[in-house]
């Protein structure tokens, strides 16, 4: 049937249908159009240390997202060197998944992510609580704080994932989490 354009009602579907997949957003868009739906992944820190902030969704429906992973792994690089190495994915899904255990909408405040040898070095050179061969080397370790939340209760969202190292730091106000052996410490 032919409205009054002399369109068929199948060729008017067929020009929204053309319209929906040309407009449709590419896979490397497909972040910021899925927002807000279905079994996606992200994260959300800020660097005191740097000024700069990152918010992205890095993984949906069971694929992590290239681009977006890059943008992590420039983020959690090591800020005294700006050094960047791989962060480990196994990493950024612990402090993910904590941070909705939290419930909370604010980003993380990241304090130490990818460390150099030299960084490492350094750091051990001032402080016992450094390990030689830290998770932090390998880009998977991550030491974060939460202005909305205490220590402990970041601690306990950490260790409720049940996967790899949680250290709690009250004294210093942060929590290591890694994707090593699971374990424990810290007052």
């Amino acid at each position: 049937m032919a409205n009054s354009n002399g369109m068929s009602r199948r060729a008017l579907l067929g020009v929204f249908a053309a319209t929906a997949v040309t407009a449709a957003p590419t896979f490397s868009k497909a972040a910021g159009f899925l927002r807000g739906s279905g079994d996606v992944r992200r994260i959300a820190m800020y660097s005191g240390r740097t000024g700069e902030s990152i918010n992205t969704i890095y993984w949906i429906e069971g694929e992590y997202i290239k681009e977006a992973l890059a943008e992590i792994n420039h983020f959690w690089r090591d800020w005294r060197t700006d050094q960047v190495l791989n962060i480990d994915t196994r990493t950024i899904d612990i402090t993910a998944a904590a941070h909705t255990l939290l419930d909370s909408n604010e980003p993380y405040m990241l304090l130490s992510g990818y460390r150099s040898p030299k960084t490492n070095a350094m750091l051990r050179s001032r402080s016992r609580g450094v390990a030689k061969n830290s998770l932090h080397l390998k880009g998977q370790a991550a030491d974060l704080r939460l202005k909305s939340r205490s220590v402990g209760q970041i601690y306990k969202a950490a260790c409720a994932c049940k996967a790899g190292g949680v250290g709690k730091y009250s004294g210093s106000n942060f929590v290591h989490m890694d994707c090593g052996t699971v374990r424990t410490w810290g007052s």
